[in-house]
């Protein structure tokens, strides 16, 4: 398997088998200071052909019996750069009983195409980390020409058009921590299904807050649903080629 991995133990999606539409270096619209993944080798806005349809759909043929929850589109960069985001998505739906989740950054779904290729999913999970310019451009360093209106402009778009479910995930930082009322009002203009509020975990510059930092951040949130990432338990999950997913998750 070179672009399937997995499945992951998720604390949003239980078991996830992660289908990499990138699969090399890091192409990314952003440079998080948070990512696990390291430095952005390609910083990049506009979209292209990354890994052929063909070669996607034959590892899904491949596959062994597994038990998943989700299968999820994610790995190492950002998957709406991927041209072919939604004749994967098709592929998939056509093949599998189990839900399509993608994990966004949200830079583009500005674009009308991404965000009609989005809506084939059945639940989309978008990132907002930043309630003003200046913690966006140093939070997520994002390629020049991106800004946090045209995010958020995006995103507001996409709920008022999605059939399906759109979370929000923010990651709370030392840098946006003081912020958090700020994007909790950004939230609720979103009106997401669920907002989930993750800190970094997995081996990267940036310190984690804590449980008990975490958890009175909550309630600025209400009346949305929130949960932090401690405060789901991840389930077992054994990946089918152990190298493949530690090029993508350093820490199963």
């Amino acid at each position: 398997m070179k672009y399937i991995y997995g499945p992951v133990p998720s604390w949003r999606l239980g078991r996830s088998l992660g289908v990499d539409l990138i699969s090399g270096e890091k192409n990314c619209t952003f440079e998080c200071n948070y990512c696990q993944l390291g430095p952005t080798v390609r910083h990049i806005i506009k979209r292209g052909l990354f890994v052929p349809t063909a070669a996607i759909i034959s590892e899904l043929d491949s596959l062994p019996e597994i038990a998943i929850d989700y299968i999820t589109l994610s790995g190492t960069g950002e998957p709406t750069l991927a041209v072919n985001l939604g004749e994967v998505i098709a592929a998939i739906k056509q093949r599998f009983k189990q839900p399509v989740a993608v994990l966004t950054n949200s830079s583009l779904m500005h674009q009308p195409e991404v965000r009609k290729e989005l809506s084939l999913t059945d639940l989309v999970v978008a990132k907002l980390d930043a309630p003003d310019e200046r913690l966006f451009q140093e939070i997520n360093h994002p390629t020049n020409g991106t800004t946090l209106r045209l995010v958020l402009n995006g995103i507001k778009q996409f709920q008022e058009e999605y059939p399906g479910r759109l979370a929000l995930q923010i990651m709370i930082v030392p840098q946006n921590k003081e912020r958090v009322a700020d994007l909790a009002r950004l939230a609720k203009q979103i009106d997401p299904v669920e907002v989930q509020l993750n800190t970094p975990l997995r081996p990267c510059p940036v310190e984690p807050l804590s449980k008990k930092e975490l958890e009175p951040l909550k309630e600025l949130f209400a009346p949305l649903k929130v949960y932090t990432v401690y405060d789901v338990e991840r389930p077992d999950a054994r990946p089918i080629d152990e190298a493949e997913t530690k090029k993508r998750r350093p820490v199963i």
